[in-house]
């Protein structure tokens, strides 16, 4: 079996079981449930230059364009022109083959380089992925850095703390600079686009629908003062567009929006 070129171990890594798993196994005798034994799985980076590396010792040794290992360009281009690197990626998912990981070599890299952004990069995940229940979990969730998991805890550098205005405003330096609006707009998600617009625009609250204004307001979350913090309408991503440029061209759920002054001021 091949190792990594990086450590030498073999290309598997022990995870621990869900919490979930350890009830399914029942109760002891002393009425705890016996604790599941961690899972071996496959952790493999098959570089096209033919070397090995578990996922994290490549993202410690990670040079965009060269293996870090033999030196050899890992880096091709895709047939839009876009600059790739395929790999054969092998783990607790299955095997993927001519998979480009240069997207997530990039973030994980960035992260590495700024762990302050990973809440912020989260929330905006969610703001793609249309999420509303886990985007207003996070911007409820002002005070429990003890609470956080270790992915989580790492998300703030020591002293600061990340807000919920931090949040809302956040610009994705590695996604040519989208808002959460942006990313609203783009995952085509209404409900996402108007409670940005309730809690980071200055759009007046009588244009906002009721039943978004009510759930917002049940949960806990509302509007603060906006004069003095950037409207989220007036974001431009590093095109140069605001959410409003970017429906015009997406159309569809967006029909009747443009041009009304709710994307855009």
């Amino acid at each position: 079996m091949a190792a990594c070129v990086a450590c030498h171990k073999h290309l598997e890594v022990e995870i621990e079981p869900d919490e979930d798993d350890d009830v399914q196994m029942g109760g002891s005798a002393s009425g705890k449930a016996p604790a599941a034994p961690p899972q071996t799985v496959p952790d493999d980076v098959h570089l096209n230059c033919g070397c090995h590396f578990h996922w994290d010792c490549l993202l410690e040794a990670y040079q965009i364009t060269e293996c870090p290992s033999c030196g050899k360009s890992i880096a091709s281009t895709s047939p839009g022109g876009a600059q790739q690197v395929l790999c054969n990626l092998n783990n607790e998912g299955g095997l993927q083959e001519d998979l480009d990981i240069l997207p997530l070599l990039t973030e994980e890299s960035y992260l590495r380089a700024y762990p302050e952004e990973r809440k912020c990069r989260a929330f905006l995940e969610f703001c793609r992925e249309g999420d509303v229940r886990a985007i207003i979990g996070m911007l409820q969730d002002d005070s429990d850095d003890e609470d956080d998991d270790e992915d989580m805890a790492e998300s703030e550098l020591p002293g600061r703390k990340i807000g919920a205005d931090e949040l809302l405003r956040y610009q994705d330096p590695i996604g040519e600079m989208q808002s959460g609006l942006h990313a609203a707009v783009q995952a085509q998600s209404r409900e996402i686009a108007w409670l940005l617009l309730l809690l980071a625009s200055n759009l007046p609250l009588t244009e906002i629908p009721a039943e978004v204004f009510q759930e917002a307001e049940t949960l806990g979350i509302m509007r603060g003062l906006t004069e003095d913090k950037t409207d989220i309408r007036n974001m431009k991503d590093a095109n140069g567009k605001t959410a409003e440029d970017l429906a015009k061209v997406i159309g569809g759920v967006w029909t009747g929006w443009v041009g009304n002054g709710r994307l855009a001021i």
